[in-house]
């Protein structure tokens, strides 16, 4: 009898495990959150969200238009209806999805529509593509605030939509800062962005 009580006990000891090894291991799946912007050339954007504490992963690609598995090429024509984008997970615990807003704002300029810089097409507008209606709202707010501050002369102009879909782009942007940093697009548009944004935001950075 008393052989039969340890094994039971035994067997209940390792399905106990078993689903607490389970139950952290969908915790840990879930504390991830994504959210897809654009906010110009997605060089720009992903070498700066790259350098945020909290951001696990950057991936360049575009979203919010009507073509299946666009080039950067009729990307760049303007015919897709693709913006230029971001698709970043990041750790809500370690940096809100609004926190991650007040940087899109102030990293590139919202109010000027289909147009960053010399950079200029609808697929380069500054857009937000929501993932959940926490994060619309969220988006919503944090636009409004943006515009009640004052940061910038004229009205906020972007676009808040849901997000439908993300493709990523070709292998060559990804992680395009790091590899090309001497390129001349990096050194006269990026490097004074990036300089700008660590300064502002050094408290976020990654250590």
């Amino acid at each position: 009898m008393k052989f039969i009580i340890a094994g039971v006990l035994i067997v209940f000891s390792i399905a106990t495990s078993q689903v607490k090894s389970i139950t952290k291991g969908k915790k840990m799946e879930q504390r991830s959150e994504v959210v897809t912007l654009g906010a110009g050339c997605f060089w720009c954007v992903e070498a700066v969200y790259q350098q945020l504490e909290g951001v696990e992963k950057v991936e360049s690609g575009y979203s919010g238009g009507t073509v299946k598995n666009p080039t950067y090429e009729q990307v760049c024509s303007g015919r897709t209806g693709h913006a230029e984008v971001i698709q970043v997970s990041f750790d809500p615990e370690k940096i809100t999805f609004k926190e991650l807003l007040e940087v899109f704002f102030r990293t590139h300029n919202p109010t000027t529509l289909n147009k960053q810089g010399a950079d200029a097409g609808t697929q380069y507008r500054s857009a937000i593509f929501y993932h959940s209606n926490e994060q619309k709202t969220i988006a919503e707010q944090v636009k409004k605030e943006t515009d009640a501050a004052k940061i910038w002369d004229d009205p906020v102009v972007t676009e808040i939509a849901p997000f439908t879909e993300f493709f990523k782009a070709e292998e060559y942007h990804q992680n395009y800062y790091e590899q090309n940093s001497y390129q001349p697009y990096c050194m006269m548009v990026i490097n004074p962005k990036l300089s700008k944004f660590k300064k502002e935001f050094k408290n976020k950075l990654k250590k």
